[in-house]
C-alpha cells in the first residue's frame, strides 16, 4: 500500500499563490500521520560578490535573508492552522534549487516531491533544463507536478504504461505505475484508467522491404499491445473500458486520452536520461507535462 507520509513542497519565491502546498495539504489530508517539508533555495549572486564586505558579514548577510523568507513561510501556512498535519520549514542557500531538493530528499527520506509547473518555451528548456526537468532526471523519490486544476473525488486517474517492450525493468515499471495508481484512485475514489500507445509503422520499412505488409505489420504489433494490456487489466480488476490503446507517439497519445476521459491526475514513468540523450531526446515524461491539462505524478523504476 502506498504511503505519501513524509512530503517535500519546493515553494515558488515569486508566485503569489502556492498550488504545491494547496495539493501536498490534501495528498496529506488522506494519510495518517502526514508530515510537509515546506523547502526553499533561494540565492542571490550580489551577496557573494560584495568585496566591501568581510566573509563573516555576509554570513551574516545571508542568515538574516534566510530568517526573513523563513517569516514568509510562516504566512503560507496560516490557511492551514486548524489542520493536524506536521509542518516544518526548510530554507536553504544554494545556487541551484534541484540539487538542493534532491540533497534534502536523500538526508531526510522523503517519500514525494510536490512541485507547480508551468510550460517552458522549448529554446529555454533546450539550453537551459528546468529544475523540474532535472528532478525528473534525478529525484530518488515520485515527483509530483502540479497545475491549477483540483482533484475532484470519485474523478478519473490515468497510468501510462509502455507495453511494447519485454524488457524486465520495464514491465517493473508498468507493474509499479499500476500499482500506485491504483493505491491513488482508492483514496481519491477515483476511476482507474490505463493508456497505451504503440508506434506507428515505420515508413522505410515499407519502402525498403519490397515484400513488407505494413498494414499485417500494424495488426500484428496492435494486437501484442491489446494482450499486454488486457493482462494488466485481469491482474488488475480492471474494467475494459477503462482501457485505451491508440497508435501514435506517448507525447501526443498520453494528453489526448486525458482530455478524452477528463483525468485529474495522469501516472506515468520516467527512465531518467542524462547527457547528451537528454539534451536531444528528453523522456516522454517530459515532452507530456506541457501537454497536459492537469496534475503529472512522475515515478521512477526501483533501484
Amino acid at each position: 500500500m502506498i504511503k505519501y507520509r513524509h512530503i517535500l513542497v519546493v515553494i515558488d519565491p515569486v508566485a503569489d499563490s502556492q498550488p504545491a502546498l494547496h495539493r501536498a495539504v490534501s495528498v496529506a489530508a488522506l494519510q495518517e500521520n502526514a508530515r510537509i517539508t515546506l523547502f526553499l533555495a533561494i540565492y542571490d549572486f550580489s551577496y557573494e560578490m560584495t568585496s566591501m564586505l568581510s566573509s563573516e558579514e555576509r554570513d551574516e548577510m545571508r542568515e538574516g535573508v534566510l530568517q526573513g523568507r523563513e517569516e514568509w513561510l510562516k504566512t503560507l501556512l496560516e490557511p492551514y492552522a486548524d489542520s493536524n498535519i506536521d509542518f516544518q520549514l526548510k530554507v536553504v542557500w544554494h545556487s541551484r534549487p534541484f540539487e538542493a531538493i534532491n540533497q534534502q530528499v536523500q538526508e531526510q527520506q522523503h517519500d514525494l516531491v510536490v512541485k507547480s509547473t508551468h510550460k517552458h518555451a522549448m529554446i529555454q528548456s533546450f539550453i537551459f533544463t528546468p529544475t523540474d526537468w532535472h528532478l525528473l532526471r534525478k529525484c530518488p523519490c515520485p515527483v509530483l507536478l502540479v497545475k491549477e486544476r483540483d482533484w475532484p473525488m470519485g474523478g478519473t486517474v490515468l497510468a501510462a504504461v509502455n507495453c511494447c517492450s519485454d524488457d524486465e525493468a520495464q514491465e517493473a515499471l508498468n507493474e509499479k505505475i499500476i500499482t500506485e495508481s491504483a493505491e491513488v484512485a482508492r483514496l481519491l475514489s477515483a476511476t482507474l484508467h490505463l493508456v497505451n500507445a504503440y508506434p506507428i509503422t515505420p515508413v522505410n520499412m515499407a519502402l525498403e522491404l519490397p515484400d513488407f505488409d505494413p498494414h499485417a505489420y500494424n495488426a500484428a504489433v496492435k494486437k501484442h499491445h491489446e494482450r499486454a494490456l488486457y493482462e494488466y487489466a485481469v491482474r488488475f480488476n480492471l474494467e475494459s473500458e477503462s482501457l485505451h490503446l491508440h497508435e501514435g507517439l506517448a507525447e501526443e497519445v498520453i494528453p489526448q486520452c486525458a482530455d478524452a476521459i477528463d483525468a485529474s491526475l495522469v501516472i506515468l514513468g520516467s527512465v531518467g536520461r542524462t547527457g547528451l540523450s537528454a539534451a536531444l531526446l528528453g523522456n516522454t515524461a517530459e515532452h507530456v507535462i506541457d501537454k497536459l491539462h492537469c496534475d503529472v505524478l512522475v515515478l521512477r523504476p526501483d533501484v
